[in-house]
Order: structure tokens, then C-alpha cells, then sequence
């Protein structure tokens, strides 16, 4: 008789789990034969959850209430006993904490096992008979707090509440009818466990308009931003700290953190729950020295770190050990490994004196930032629980990856990313410059090497990037559900998420290219000098590239219905509109001195162009700054992008200087140059590949600065001797001799611990030569990281013309081949490389 029962037990089990599904839209507006009524007509919505509920959970709710408001215009009924129901029920509680959910549990309504021991996850279903008098109800159950509060905004998203509402005035579409699909709906459990974003560089722009919104950057300004992270199933935040300090500057904002579920950190140079402003702040208080250095103020520093502890010691955080120099810069140069080794030891030490537990019974992190990073390849360690945090090299490029062919560290690993940054060789503050193939790309390399206990990601003024930011968060929850095909896909779905279904690819299309093209050379970093004028017209078709996506959301910025223009001014029109209008005044620029160089009196009519684009910059700013949504988003574009004289930013756009000519240096001859002698090939117009039976080639489409990238997968297969993972080209000399070949490659960096990724190149199944093309990095900024690629050159021997095949084959994982330049004695400098030569059947 047990056995039947056990075997019954099994069977319902595994009833329940196949009728789970992922993230399946579970909510119409069209009714259907097993749809439920969530609200029809006049029919009333009550949503119930126990008194006792945790008070993170309430504030969800009770947004979901304000959600039905936006979308039906009636505020659904808020009930904590089984009484007053008006019309469909929705039931939403924490299993293991909420006494309805766990009766419904005990009676199999619902499968306990599928929440029981997971890690915030959710599951939505229809049930029958929850209460007497009550036929049906719908379920938001939790296996914990967050996992409650993603279901019950899960719920919000699909009735078409954009967790962008309010930070970029997404409206909500008015419905009249709204029906719940029967079945058991889940996301399932996060594959990082702590997902979040760092508001970082955030002045003058954040900053600015925080005081004039909220009088600060206080516990107000953050109730918005952790809503913001937790609808995107975020979890996890840095908070902003240029001359701030997130629990000192507001005693309400620690608490709220912890009631509204969100886990506190500091970023990778600010140790023990504490800003660097804080110990500014604390040696003021005390009257102590300003020396941030362990080797001479130990006991200072012990005492400030066990104030920030006490501090915090009733919320949830995940606590930052170890050390860096005073303001994020290096330490000095007589640290050493065992130093730093004593300052984790000691700092675990207070940790373990504060809570009363063992140390590892608290998060820990240790970034490996920079120099920090140094120190680890020569030996430093630290104890097996602490969290390992890598780092990218600031401008997206993963620095270092665990060896999987070592032993693991038992603490797991995570990755600090950026799409923010302030440095060299020019700041990135302004706009997007994240395109989401190569963040895609980075990431999963970094998944795939088992980088998934910490995501956080360096967003400046969280505003301009919130599709970005969007990727992030959902890539960091599950990241398998992306490949090199479907990227698109996501940004059209965000689109869709935004603006309706209507405009949706056309959007997406335009979010997709300007972010390609950022990602070509950030704002910043663009100049006159950038694009060549003389070779290729590659400044003109690039100005070409962006007029004509300026032009087409000008174009649908008239179809745009009235309520959505201020969401598609600031997710899509200001960024490409702004941009293409920074292409005009270098393009005028350039143009302007070429012909001011020979005298010639056109060079006045650039020179006034500057001086309008220079000025319709402001006026686009201004338009975002103080007329866009009425005026809410005062400063947000106030971040300086035009003039920089060195990496620093100043606090004013500075109009590039022009020349004007007279008509008494007017020359009477012009003289135009001839340009040839090269092949130019794109990536992914191989003439054959070669896969193994492990590893296979896949093109990358949008990837890098022209077309595409082709690189192998999966991410952490690495070709053993005999496994030949290769693509050829075919073409045609006209000449022979000594030739140069250039490979533009992604810059991906020697994650490897700095061996370095190789490759072979050969002609004609000659020798093939050896390259490693990144081994050479030691954390230095190097100019290809800035350019965005690394040019990798090689001469080969051309006896003969006529045709003949270039052979490429990948040593290592990680490899992305953009563009192949080979020189025959004629190919001209160029930022792009050549555009691509003609070829048969093109």
C-alpha cells in the first residue's frame, strides 16, 4: 500500500512539474475558451494576502493595485480575511511564511515541492475552491520574499505595466478587458544569484536632477530605483557615491533597502559597508588624520570598519573586503600580498564580533579590480566562502575567467561590468555605447567559465541606459535563453514592451543600430580626426550611416501616437537625433580645416555648420532637460560630451575650433588623388568553415563595427591538437610580392590568466604562423581597447597572382573575427578598415 502511495506521489509530481512553463504570457485581453476573468465590464478584482505578510511583499501589492488602476481604471479591492470578495480573486503570499499558502499547499492545490528549498521563485496558477464560497482564484505564491514580489510584478508586466513607467514615461495601454490563461506559470530560479546595477559617475547629470526631484539622493530617489531593479528581477545595487554615502546621507534609506528586498552593497574599493565618504566624514567627526593606509592606522581603521558593520548588521547586504587606495586609486607601492591577506582576516574578524556568527554565515566579495587583480595572478587568497568578483577592463572587455581546468574556488565567482565609465583615454558618460551582441558575447563567455554568483553592472545615470540595463538583469536571470540568433528577438520584444506591437521591429531596429554605432567610437572619444575624409569616403558614409538613421525616427516620430512621445523621445529620438548631430559638426569640422588647409572659401560654409549643430546640441538637451514630460527630468542631459582637452570631463560642451578663409587667399587649382590597392573581406563571407564535433562556428550578426562577428562555440570548448576549427577566404591578386594582413579582431581580452589567445593564419596550405594576439596585456589601457578592436598583422609571400585561399583557424575560445585587410601595397589608414571589395555572386 505505501508503495502505491509513494508511486502516486511521484506521478502527481511529475503531473505538476510538466505542466510548469517558463515565463509563458499568461495574461489576454481577448477571451478564450480557458481564459478566467480578471476584470470584464464592471466586474470587480480583489487581491488577497495575509496581515502578517512581510512588508516588502505589501508595497508590491500594493503597486499591483495601483498597476490594475492604470491599466482597467478601477483599483482592485485589497482583503487579509476570507471576506468581502468581489469578483476573480488573486491569492499572493511567501510559502513557509504565509498561513493561506501553506493551507493551500497542505490541501495540493499547490505543488509545495516545486517552492520548498528554491531560491526566489515563483509560480502562478488558477485553483479551484481556495475558500468556502470562493469556486476559483488565482495563486502569486513565493518560495521566498523575492520570489513573491517577482511573481506579483511578473503579473504586473504581462497586463502592460513597463517596469520603465516611470523612469522613462512609458504610458500604460488603457484596457477594458483583461483574462488570465489557466495553467501553473513559473520563471523557474536565477542563474546568478545577485544581479544588480551600480549608480556610479553620477554627476552632474543624476545627481542634479535627484536634488531637484527629491532634494537629494535620499531614501525617496531610492524607493524608485529599487522598484526599478526588483520589476526587472534584480536584486542587488551599488549605490551612488561620488561624495556620497547611502546609509549616512539618509537614516531611512538602510531600512528600506532592507523592507523592500533589496541586498545592499558597496562598490569594489569601498570595504565593510561603508563609503569612502564615510571615513572622509568619520576622521572628520573624530579629529583623526586622513591616512587610509592599513601598515600606519590599523586600529583607526578597524574601529570605522566595525561602525559600518554595527550599522548594518540588521540588514541584508553583501559586505566588500579588502582594500584599495584612498578615492579608487591604487594602493601604494610597498603593499604587499600578505598585507592585503591580514586586512580580509581582520575585517572577517569584525565581522564575526558584530553579527555573533561565524564569518561565512555573512556574503562576502572580494573585487579584483585593476591592480587588485595584480595581486591575485601573483598568489594572494582568501578564505573559500568570499565571493571572487572579476572585472571587465571598463569598457566591456572580461579581464580574467576561473581556469576550469583547475580546481573551482568554493565561493563562486561574479563579474563587474561596465557600460558607464570615467577614464582614460576619454570618459563615457553621455549615452549608450553597449550594443547587446557583444555585451551577450562578454557574459556568456564569462557563464559559460562559471561566473553566476554576482552580476553587477556600472550603469553612471542609470538614464540613457535603460534598454541595456533591461538586458543585463534578464541575461543575468537566465542566460541561456539568449544566442547569437535571437538577439534581436529580445530588443523587439523589449520594443513591443515599450511602444505596442506596431512599431515594435522598426523601433527595435533603430535601438539596435545606434548602439552598433556608439559602439564603432563612443561620443566621447569622437572627433574630427576619427574617420578618414581622404580614403574609402569613410567619414561620408559613416555621417551617411547616421543621417539616415536620424531620418527614420524623425519620420516615425509622426506616427508615434501623442501619449508615448515622451518615451519615444528618450528610449530612442534623443539618443540617435543627438548622436548624428555630433557626426554633422566633426564631419563640418573636418571638412573645414581640409578646405581652409587650401584655401578654398566652402570651408566657411562648414565652419557656420559647426557653429549650428554646436548649438542645436544644446537645444536637444534642452528639450530632454526641461520640456520633455513636462519638465521631469531636469539636468539628466547635463553630462559634458563635446570639447575634452584630456581624459577628464569639464563641466561645459566646448565648441570645436574653425577656421575662416577670405577671398584674398582664394588658390585658382584643386588636385584630387587616385586610391587602390587592397582587399577588404567581412567576417562572415567565408568561402568554407570547418567545425569539429565539439565546437562550430556562428556568426555574430550586428556584432562589432561594420557587419558581423564570427567566432566558435560553445564559449569554454577549447580545440584539442587535432581538431581543425578553421575558415577560409578565397580571392583574387592581381599582383605578388610581400603582403600584410590584417585582422580586425574583437578585443577580448587574455581571461585566460594572461596566456594569452592564439590563432593561426596561412595561405594556400603553406606553414601556417602563430599569433598571440592579446598575451602582451597586463591591465594597461591600450589604445585598440578605446578603438574597440585589436589589429592583428601578419606578411605572407605571394609568388604568383591569380587566386588564392587564406586559411584562419582558432587556438583558443573567445576568438571574433570582424573584418580581414589584406595590403597590396595600396590600402590607406582608416578608422573601419576598406569597405569590403567586390566579390563573385555579390
Amino acid at each position: 500500500m505505501k508503495t502505491i502511495f509513494n508511486y502516486f506521489s511521484l506521478l502527481v509530481t511529475l503531473v505538476l512539474t510538466t505542466m510548469v512553463k517558463a515565463a509563458d504570457p499568461f495574461i489576454s485581453f481577448v477571451k478564450t475558451e480557458n481564459s478566467m476573468v480578471l476584470k470584464e465590464g464592471s466586474s470587480g478584482l480583489t487581491l488577497f494576502s495575509d496581515s502578517d505578510s512581510d512588508k516588502g511583499i505589501l508595497r508590491a501589492v500594493a503597486n499591483l493595485q495601483s498597476d490594475f488602476q492604470k491599466v482597467t481604471g478601477i483599483q482592485p479591492h485589497l482583503i487579509s480575511q476570507n471576506s468581502g470578495v468581489n469578483g476573480m480573486l488573486i491569492i499572493i503570499g511567501e510559502a513557509g511564511k504565509s498561513e493561506t499558502i501553506d493551507a493551500l499547499i497542505k490541501q495540493k492545490k499547490i505543488d509545495g515541492k516545486s517552492l520548498m528549498g528554491k531560491n526566489e521563485k515563483f509560480i502562478i496558477q488558477n485553483i479551484s475552491d481556495p475558500f468556502p464560497g470562493v469556486s476559483e482564484a488565482i495563486v502569486i505564491a513565493g518560495s521566498d520574499k523575492r520570489g513573491t514580489i517577482y511573481g506579483i510584478y511578473e503579473m504586473s508586466q504581462q497586463i502592460g505595466v513597463s517596469p520603465w513607467y516611470y523612469w522613462a514615461d512609458v504610458p500604460v495601454a488603457k484596457k477594458e478587458n483583461v483574462y488570465f490563461k489557466k495553467g501553473i506559470y513559473t520563471d523557474g530560479e536565477p542563474a546568478v544569484e545577485y544581479r544588480g546595477i551600480f549608480l556610479n559617475d553620477e554627476e552632474p547629470s543624476l545627481g542634479s536632477w535627484a536634488r531637484a526631484t527629491f532634494g537629494g539622493i535620499n531614501s525617496k530617489f531610492y524607493e524608485k530605483v529599487f522598484e526599478l531593479i526588483l520589476r526587472m528581477k534584480g536584486n542587488y545595487i551599488w549605490p551612488a557615491m561620488w561624495g556620497k554615502a547611502f546609509y549616512d546621507d539618509d537614516a531611512l534609506s538602510g531600512p528600506l533597502a532592507n523592507e523592500i528586498g533589496i541586498v545592499m552593497g558597496t562598490s569594489h574599493h569601498e570595504p565593510m559597508a561603508l563609503a569612502q565618504t564615510d571615513w572622509h566624514r568619520y576622521i572628520k567627526r573624530n579629529n583623526l588624520p586622513n591616512v587610509w593606509d592599513y601598515s600606519k592606522n590599523a586600529e583607526a581603521l578597524q574601529k570605522f570598519w566595525k561602525s559600518g558593520l554595527e550599522r548594518s548588521k540588521n540588514w541584508e547586504k553583501l559586505v566588500t573586503v579588502g582594500m584599495r587606495g584612498d578615492g579608487d586609486e591604487a594602493m601604494g607601492e610597498g603593499t604587499n600580498i600578505s598585507l592585503l591577506e591580514k586586512i580580509v582576516k581582520d575585517q572577517r574578524k569584525i565581522i564575526a564580533d558584530v553579527t555573533g556568527k561565524k564569518p561565512e554565515r555573512t556574503p562576502q566579495v572580494w573585487a579584483l579590480y585593476k591592480e587588485v587583480q595584480d595581486y591575485y595572478d601573483k598568489g594572494m587568497r582568501v578564505p573559500d566562502d568570499v565571493i571572487l568578483l572579476f572585472c571587465d577592463d571598463n569598457w566591456g572587455n572580461v579581464r580574467k575567467l576561473p581556469d576550469l581546468s583547475k580546481p573551482l574556488h568554493k565561493g563562486g565567482y561574479g563579474m563587474y561590468y561596465h557600460f558607464d565609465y570615467v577614464g582614460g583615454p576619454r570618459n563615457s558618460k553621455w549615452i549608450n555605447i553597449s550594443p547587446i551582441q557583444r555585451v551577450w558575447e562578454q557574459l556568456n563567455l564569462s557563464y559559460e567559465h562559471k561566473v553566476d554568483k554576482v552580476w553587477v553592472v556600472n550603469v553612471g545615470d542609470l538614464k540613457p541606459m535603460e534598454f541595456p540595463i533591461s538586458f543585463f538583469l534578464d541575461m543575468a536571470w537566465n542566460p541561456k535563453q539568449f544566442n547569437a540568433n535571437n538577439l534581436f528577438q529580445y530588443t523587439e520584444k523589449w520594443s513591443a514592451q515599450q511602444f505596442g506591437e506596431k512599431h515594435a521591429k522598426e523601433i527595435a531596429e533603430m535601438i539596435n543600430t545606434y548602439a552598433k554605432y556608439n559602439r564603432r567610437v563612443t561620443p566621447e572619444t569622437l572627433n574630427w580626426k576619427t574617420y578618414s575624409l581622404e580614403n574609402y569616403n569613410e567619414f561620408e558614409t559613416v555621417l551617411n550611416d547616421y543621417r539616415a538613421l536620424a531620418l527614420k525616427a524623425l519620420r516615425l516620430k509622426q506616427d508615434i501616437p501623442a501619449e508615448y512621445q515622451d518615451a519615444y523621445y528618450q528610449l530612442v529620438l534623443y539618443p540617435i537625433d543627438a548622436c548624428s548631430n555630433l557626426y554633422e559638426m566633426y564631419y563640418a569640422v573636418a571638412k573645414n580645416r581640409e578646405l581652409a588647409a587650401k584655401k578654398d572659401p566652402e570651408a566657411n560654409q562648414y565652419a557656420n555648420q559647426v557653429k549650428q549643430c554646436f548649438e542645436r546640441n544644446a537645444e536637444l538637451d534642452n528639450y530632454y532637460n526641461n520640456v520633455m514630460a513636462g519638465g521631469k527630468w531636469q539636468h539628466m542631459m547635463d553630462q559634458m560630451r563635446i570639447g575634452y582637452k584630456t581624459w577628464a570631463d569639464g563641466k561645459e560642451n566646448i565648441m570645436p575650433e574653425v577656421t575662416y578663409v577670405s577671398e584674398a587667399d582664394i588658390p585658382k587649382e584643386k588636385v584630387f588623388q587616385e586610391k587602390n590597392g587592397y582587399v577588404s573581406i567581412e567576417a562572415e563571407h567565408f568561402a568554407r568553415l570547418h567545425n569539429s564535433d565539439r565546437i562550430h562556428w556562428e556568426v555574430i550578426p550586428d556584432f562589432g563595427k561594420t557587419k558581423s562577428g564570427v567566432t566558435t562555440f560553445p564559449q569554454n570548448a577549447y580545440p584539442k591538437a587535432d581538431e581543425n576549427v578553421y575558415l577560409e577566404y578565397d580571392m583574387n591578386f592581381e599582383s605578388k610580392g610581400e603582403f600584410e594582413v590584417q585582422l580586425l579582431l574583437a578585443p577580448t581580452l587574455n581571461f585566460n590568466h594572461n596566456k594569452g589567445l592564439r590563432y593561426e593564419i596561412s595561405f594556400d596550405g603553406q606553414a601556417p604562423q602563430v599569433v598571440n594576439f592579446n598575451g602582451h596585456y597586463k591591465g594597461e589601457l591600450g589604445r585598440w581597447q578605446s578603438e574597440h578592436i585589436i589589429r592583428s598583422m601578419t606578411k605572407h609571400q605571394i609568388a604568383q597572382p591569380g587566386k588564392h585561399t587564406l586559411r584562419f583557424r582558432v587556438l583558443e575560445p573567445g576568438i571574433v573575427l570582424e573584418k580581414i585587410l589584406i595590403d597590396t601595397v595600396g590600402l590607406k589608414p582608416s578608422y573601419l578598415g576598406a569597405p569590403e571589395s567586390d566579390y563573385t555572386g555579390k
